[in-house]
């Protein structure tokens, strides 16, 4: 499955970046988030819980970002195991483009599931991704913006 979209950001490229790379904000912004913590400056693990229709589970996973291109674009790659519920694991790559004081955030992300979850149907786990990533970006960008005012 794959996700892409665009996000208008009310602060500049730098500002942005920087809350990206925020395991606060992040920990804030990633729906159903209890643990977010930094392992290194490119590795992030965490505790997330989510409902797919009428699977709920508590996944486990870690993430890794690739930085080489920053602050223009970035990657990341993460798995996620939810124990009987099944597996999530993808990549995304993210793209920050200045327009005067906003930012520009474009992303695509490629997303496999497996187990439990993937015997749901693609359009529910589809209309799920989509709505979890919504809710995220949504947050994030109010987040950001109101962080860029203050």
């Amino acid at each position: 499955m794959e996700l892409t979209d665009e996000i208008r950001i009310s602060a500049p490229r730098d500002v942005v970046y920087r809350a990206l790379n925020d395991p606060e904000v992040l920990k804030d912004c990633i729906p159903g988030c209890e643990e977010l913590t930094q392992n290194s400056p490119t590795e992030l693990e965490a505790k997330v819980v989510l409902k797919i229709g009428p699977v709920k589970a508590r996944f486990s996973g870690e993430v890794t970002l690739d930085t080489t291109n920053a602050p223009d674009r970035f990657s990341l790659t993460g798995e996620g195991k939810g124990g009987a519920a099944g597996f999530a694991k993808g990549g995304a790559e993210v793209t920050l483009t200045e327009d005067g004081d906003e930012t520009v955030l474009t992303y695509t992300a490629k997303v496999d599931v497996g187990g439990k979850i993937a015997q749901l149907g693609s359009r529910l786990i589809a209309g799920t991704a989509k709505k979890l990533s919504g809710k995220f970006f949504t947050s994030f960008g109010e987040i950001v913006s109101e962080q860029s005012v203050s």
